[in-house]
């Protein structure tokens, strides 16, 4: 058994057929699966960060353009957030790929207006042109009657009734710690996914998160995957190992970090406007890290400590 498959079954929520690759062109993108059955296609386009624009209700046809650029390589995982400004583009996007809506897989979050969940979601979704999303997410924890109107409990028992309705498919958190994710342990609808910042540079956003997501069944997505090639990560301890096995695989270092993220159990969500960079970061079969080579990048990383968001939340 390969050490991908060991360390799907390890994670507790995949299973050995849990991870699939099917064909789109020239390109292939590979499926999780969920323990509802569900597949999450991986890896995910993100529509944040770079393009983030809040109160703009306008269509960035940059936006526009990179999505279905994403789309047409072969992407089938698009992930967005009632906060990034984004879910326009990506309703107009969908339209112009010419892409059936049931292949491809929508995720949004709710935050900042997660008083009313209810109307969250449909402004969401008449914003995006959808009729549903695949995967609703609250955005952050730092949720409660005094800052936003609603606690936690609530908020969840609002999505899962969206979800039971059938405007949703699956629900899940971003950016929870394992004390959070406790809250909301013994709600009747379980937490599918969390999405965490996680690269080889924070391997835990919040201490045992990984560990504990994946011995409770909870998929793990990573925002920000290639951290430790921003030009502020770079020059650390895991450049020499990261370019040692670019150079046996004949693979830049973005793919590198990607696959093991992936062997690691976990979805990554990468972004670029380049289409020579979505189409390297879609190409993700075709090779394999050893045990090794995965406990290598392991420790290359955990030498050093970098985080690009919620500074001001998570210490250090």
């Amino acid at each position: 058994m390969s050490i991908f498959r060991r360390l799907n079954i390890l994670s507790g929520q995949l299973t050995p057929s849990s991870i699939r690759s099917r064909g789109y062109g020239s390109s292939a993108a590979m499926t999780f699966t969920l323990p509802s059955g569900a597949t999450i296609p991986v890896p995910g386009f993100g529509t944040g960060t770079k393009w983030y624009k809040p109160g703009d209700p306008s269509i960035d046809r940059r936006v526009v353009d990179a999505i279905v650029s994403a789309l047409k390589l072969g992407y089938r995982h698009i992930d967005g957030a009632e906060v990034y400004g984004t879910e326009g583009e990506i309703g107009v996007a969908i339209k112009e790929s010419g892409i059936p809506r049931d292949q491809i897989f929508v995720t949004s979050k709710i935050l900042p207006k997660i008083g009313n969940p209810r109307a969250a979601l449909e402004e969401t979704l008449k914003l995006s042109q959808l009729d549903y999303l695949d995967l609703y997410l609250i955005h952050a924890p730092f949720v409660d009657e005094k800052s936003h109107g609603i606690s936690l409990e609530k908020a969840w028992e609002v999505l899962s009734e969206l979800k039971s309705e059938g405007k949703v498919r699956e629900i899940g958190v971003s950016n929870f710690a394992i004390a959070d994710l406790e809250r909301l342990k013994g709600s009747k609808e379980k937490v599918a996914v969390n999405q965490i910042e996680f690269n080889p540079y924070l391997q835990n956003q919040t201490p045992g998160i990984v560990e504990y997501c994946q011995a409770n069944g909870i998929l793990v997505e990573a925002y920000t995957p290639l951290g430790p090639l921003f030009p502020a990560a770079k020059g650390g301890p895991l450049d020499p190992v990261v370019h040692k096995l670019a150079t046996k695989y004949g693979r830049d270092a973005g793919q590198i970090i990607l696959k093991w993220t992936i062997q690691r159990g976990i979805i990554p969500i990468t972004t670029s406007a380049k289409e020579e960079r979505q189409k390297s970061n879609l190409d993700l079969n075709g090779f394999e890290l050893t045990a090794e080579e995965v406990k290598e990048i392991d420790e290359a990383g955990s030498q050093k400590h970098f985080r690009s968001y919620w500074t001001d939340k998570y210490i250090p």
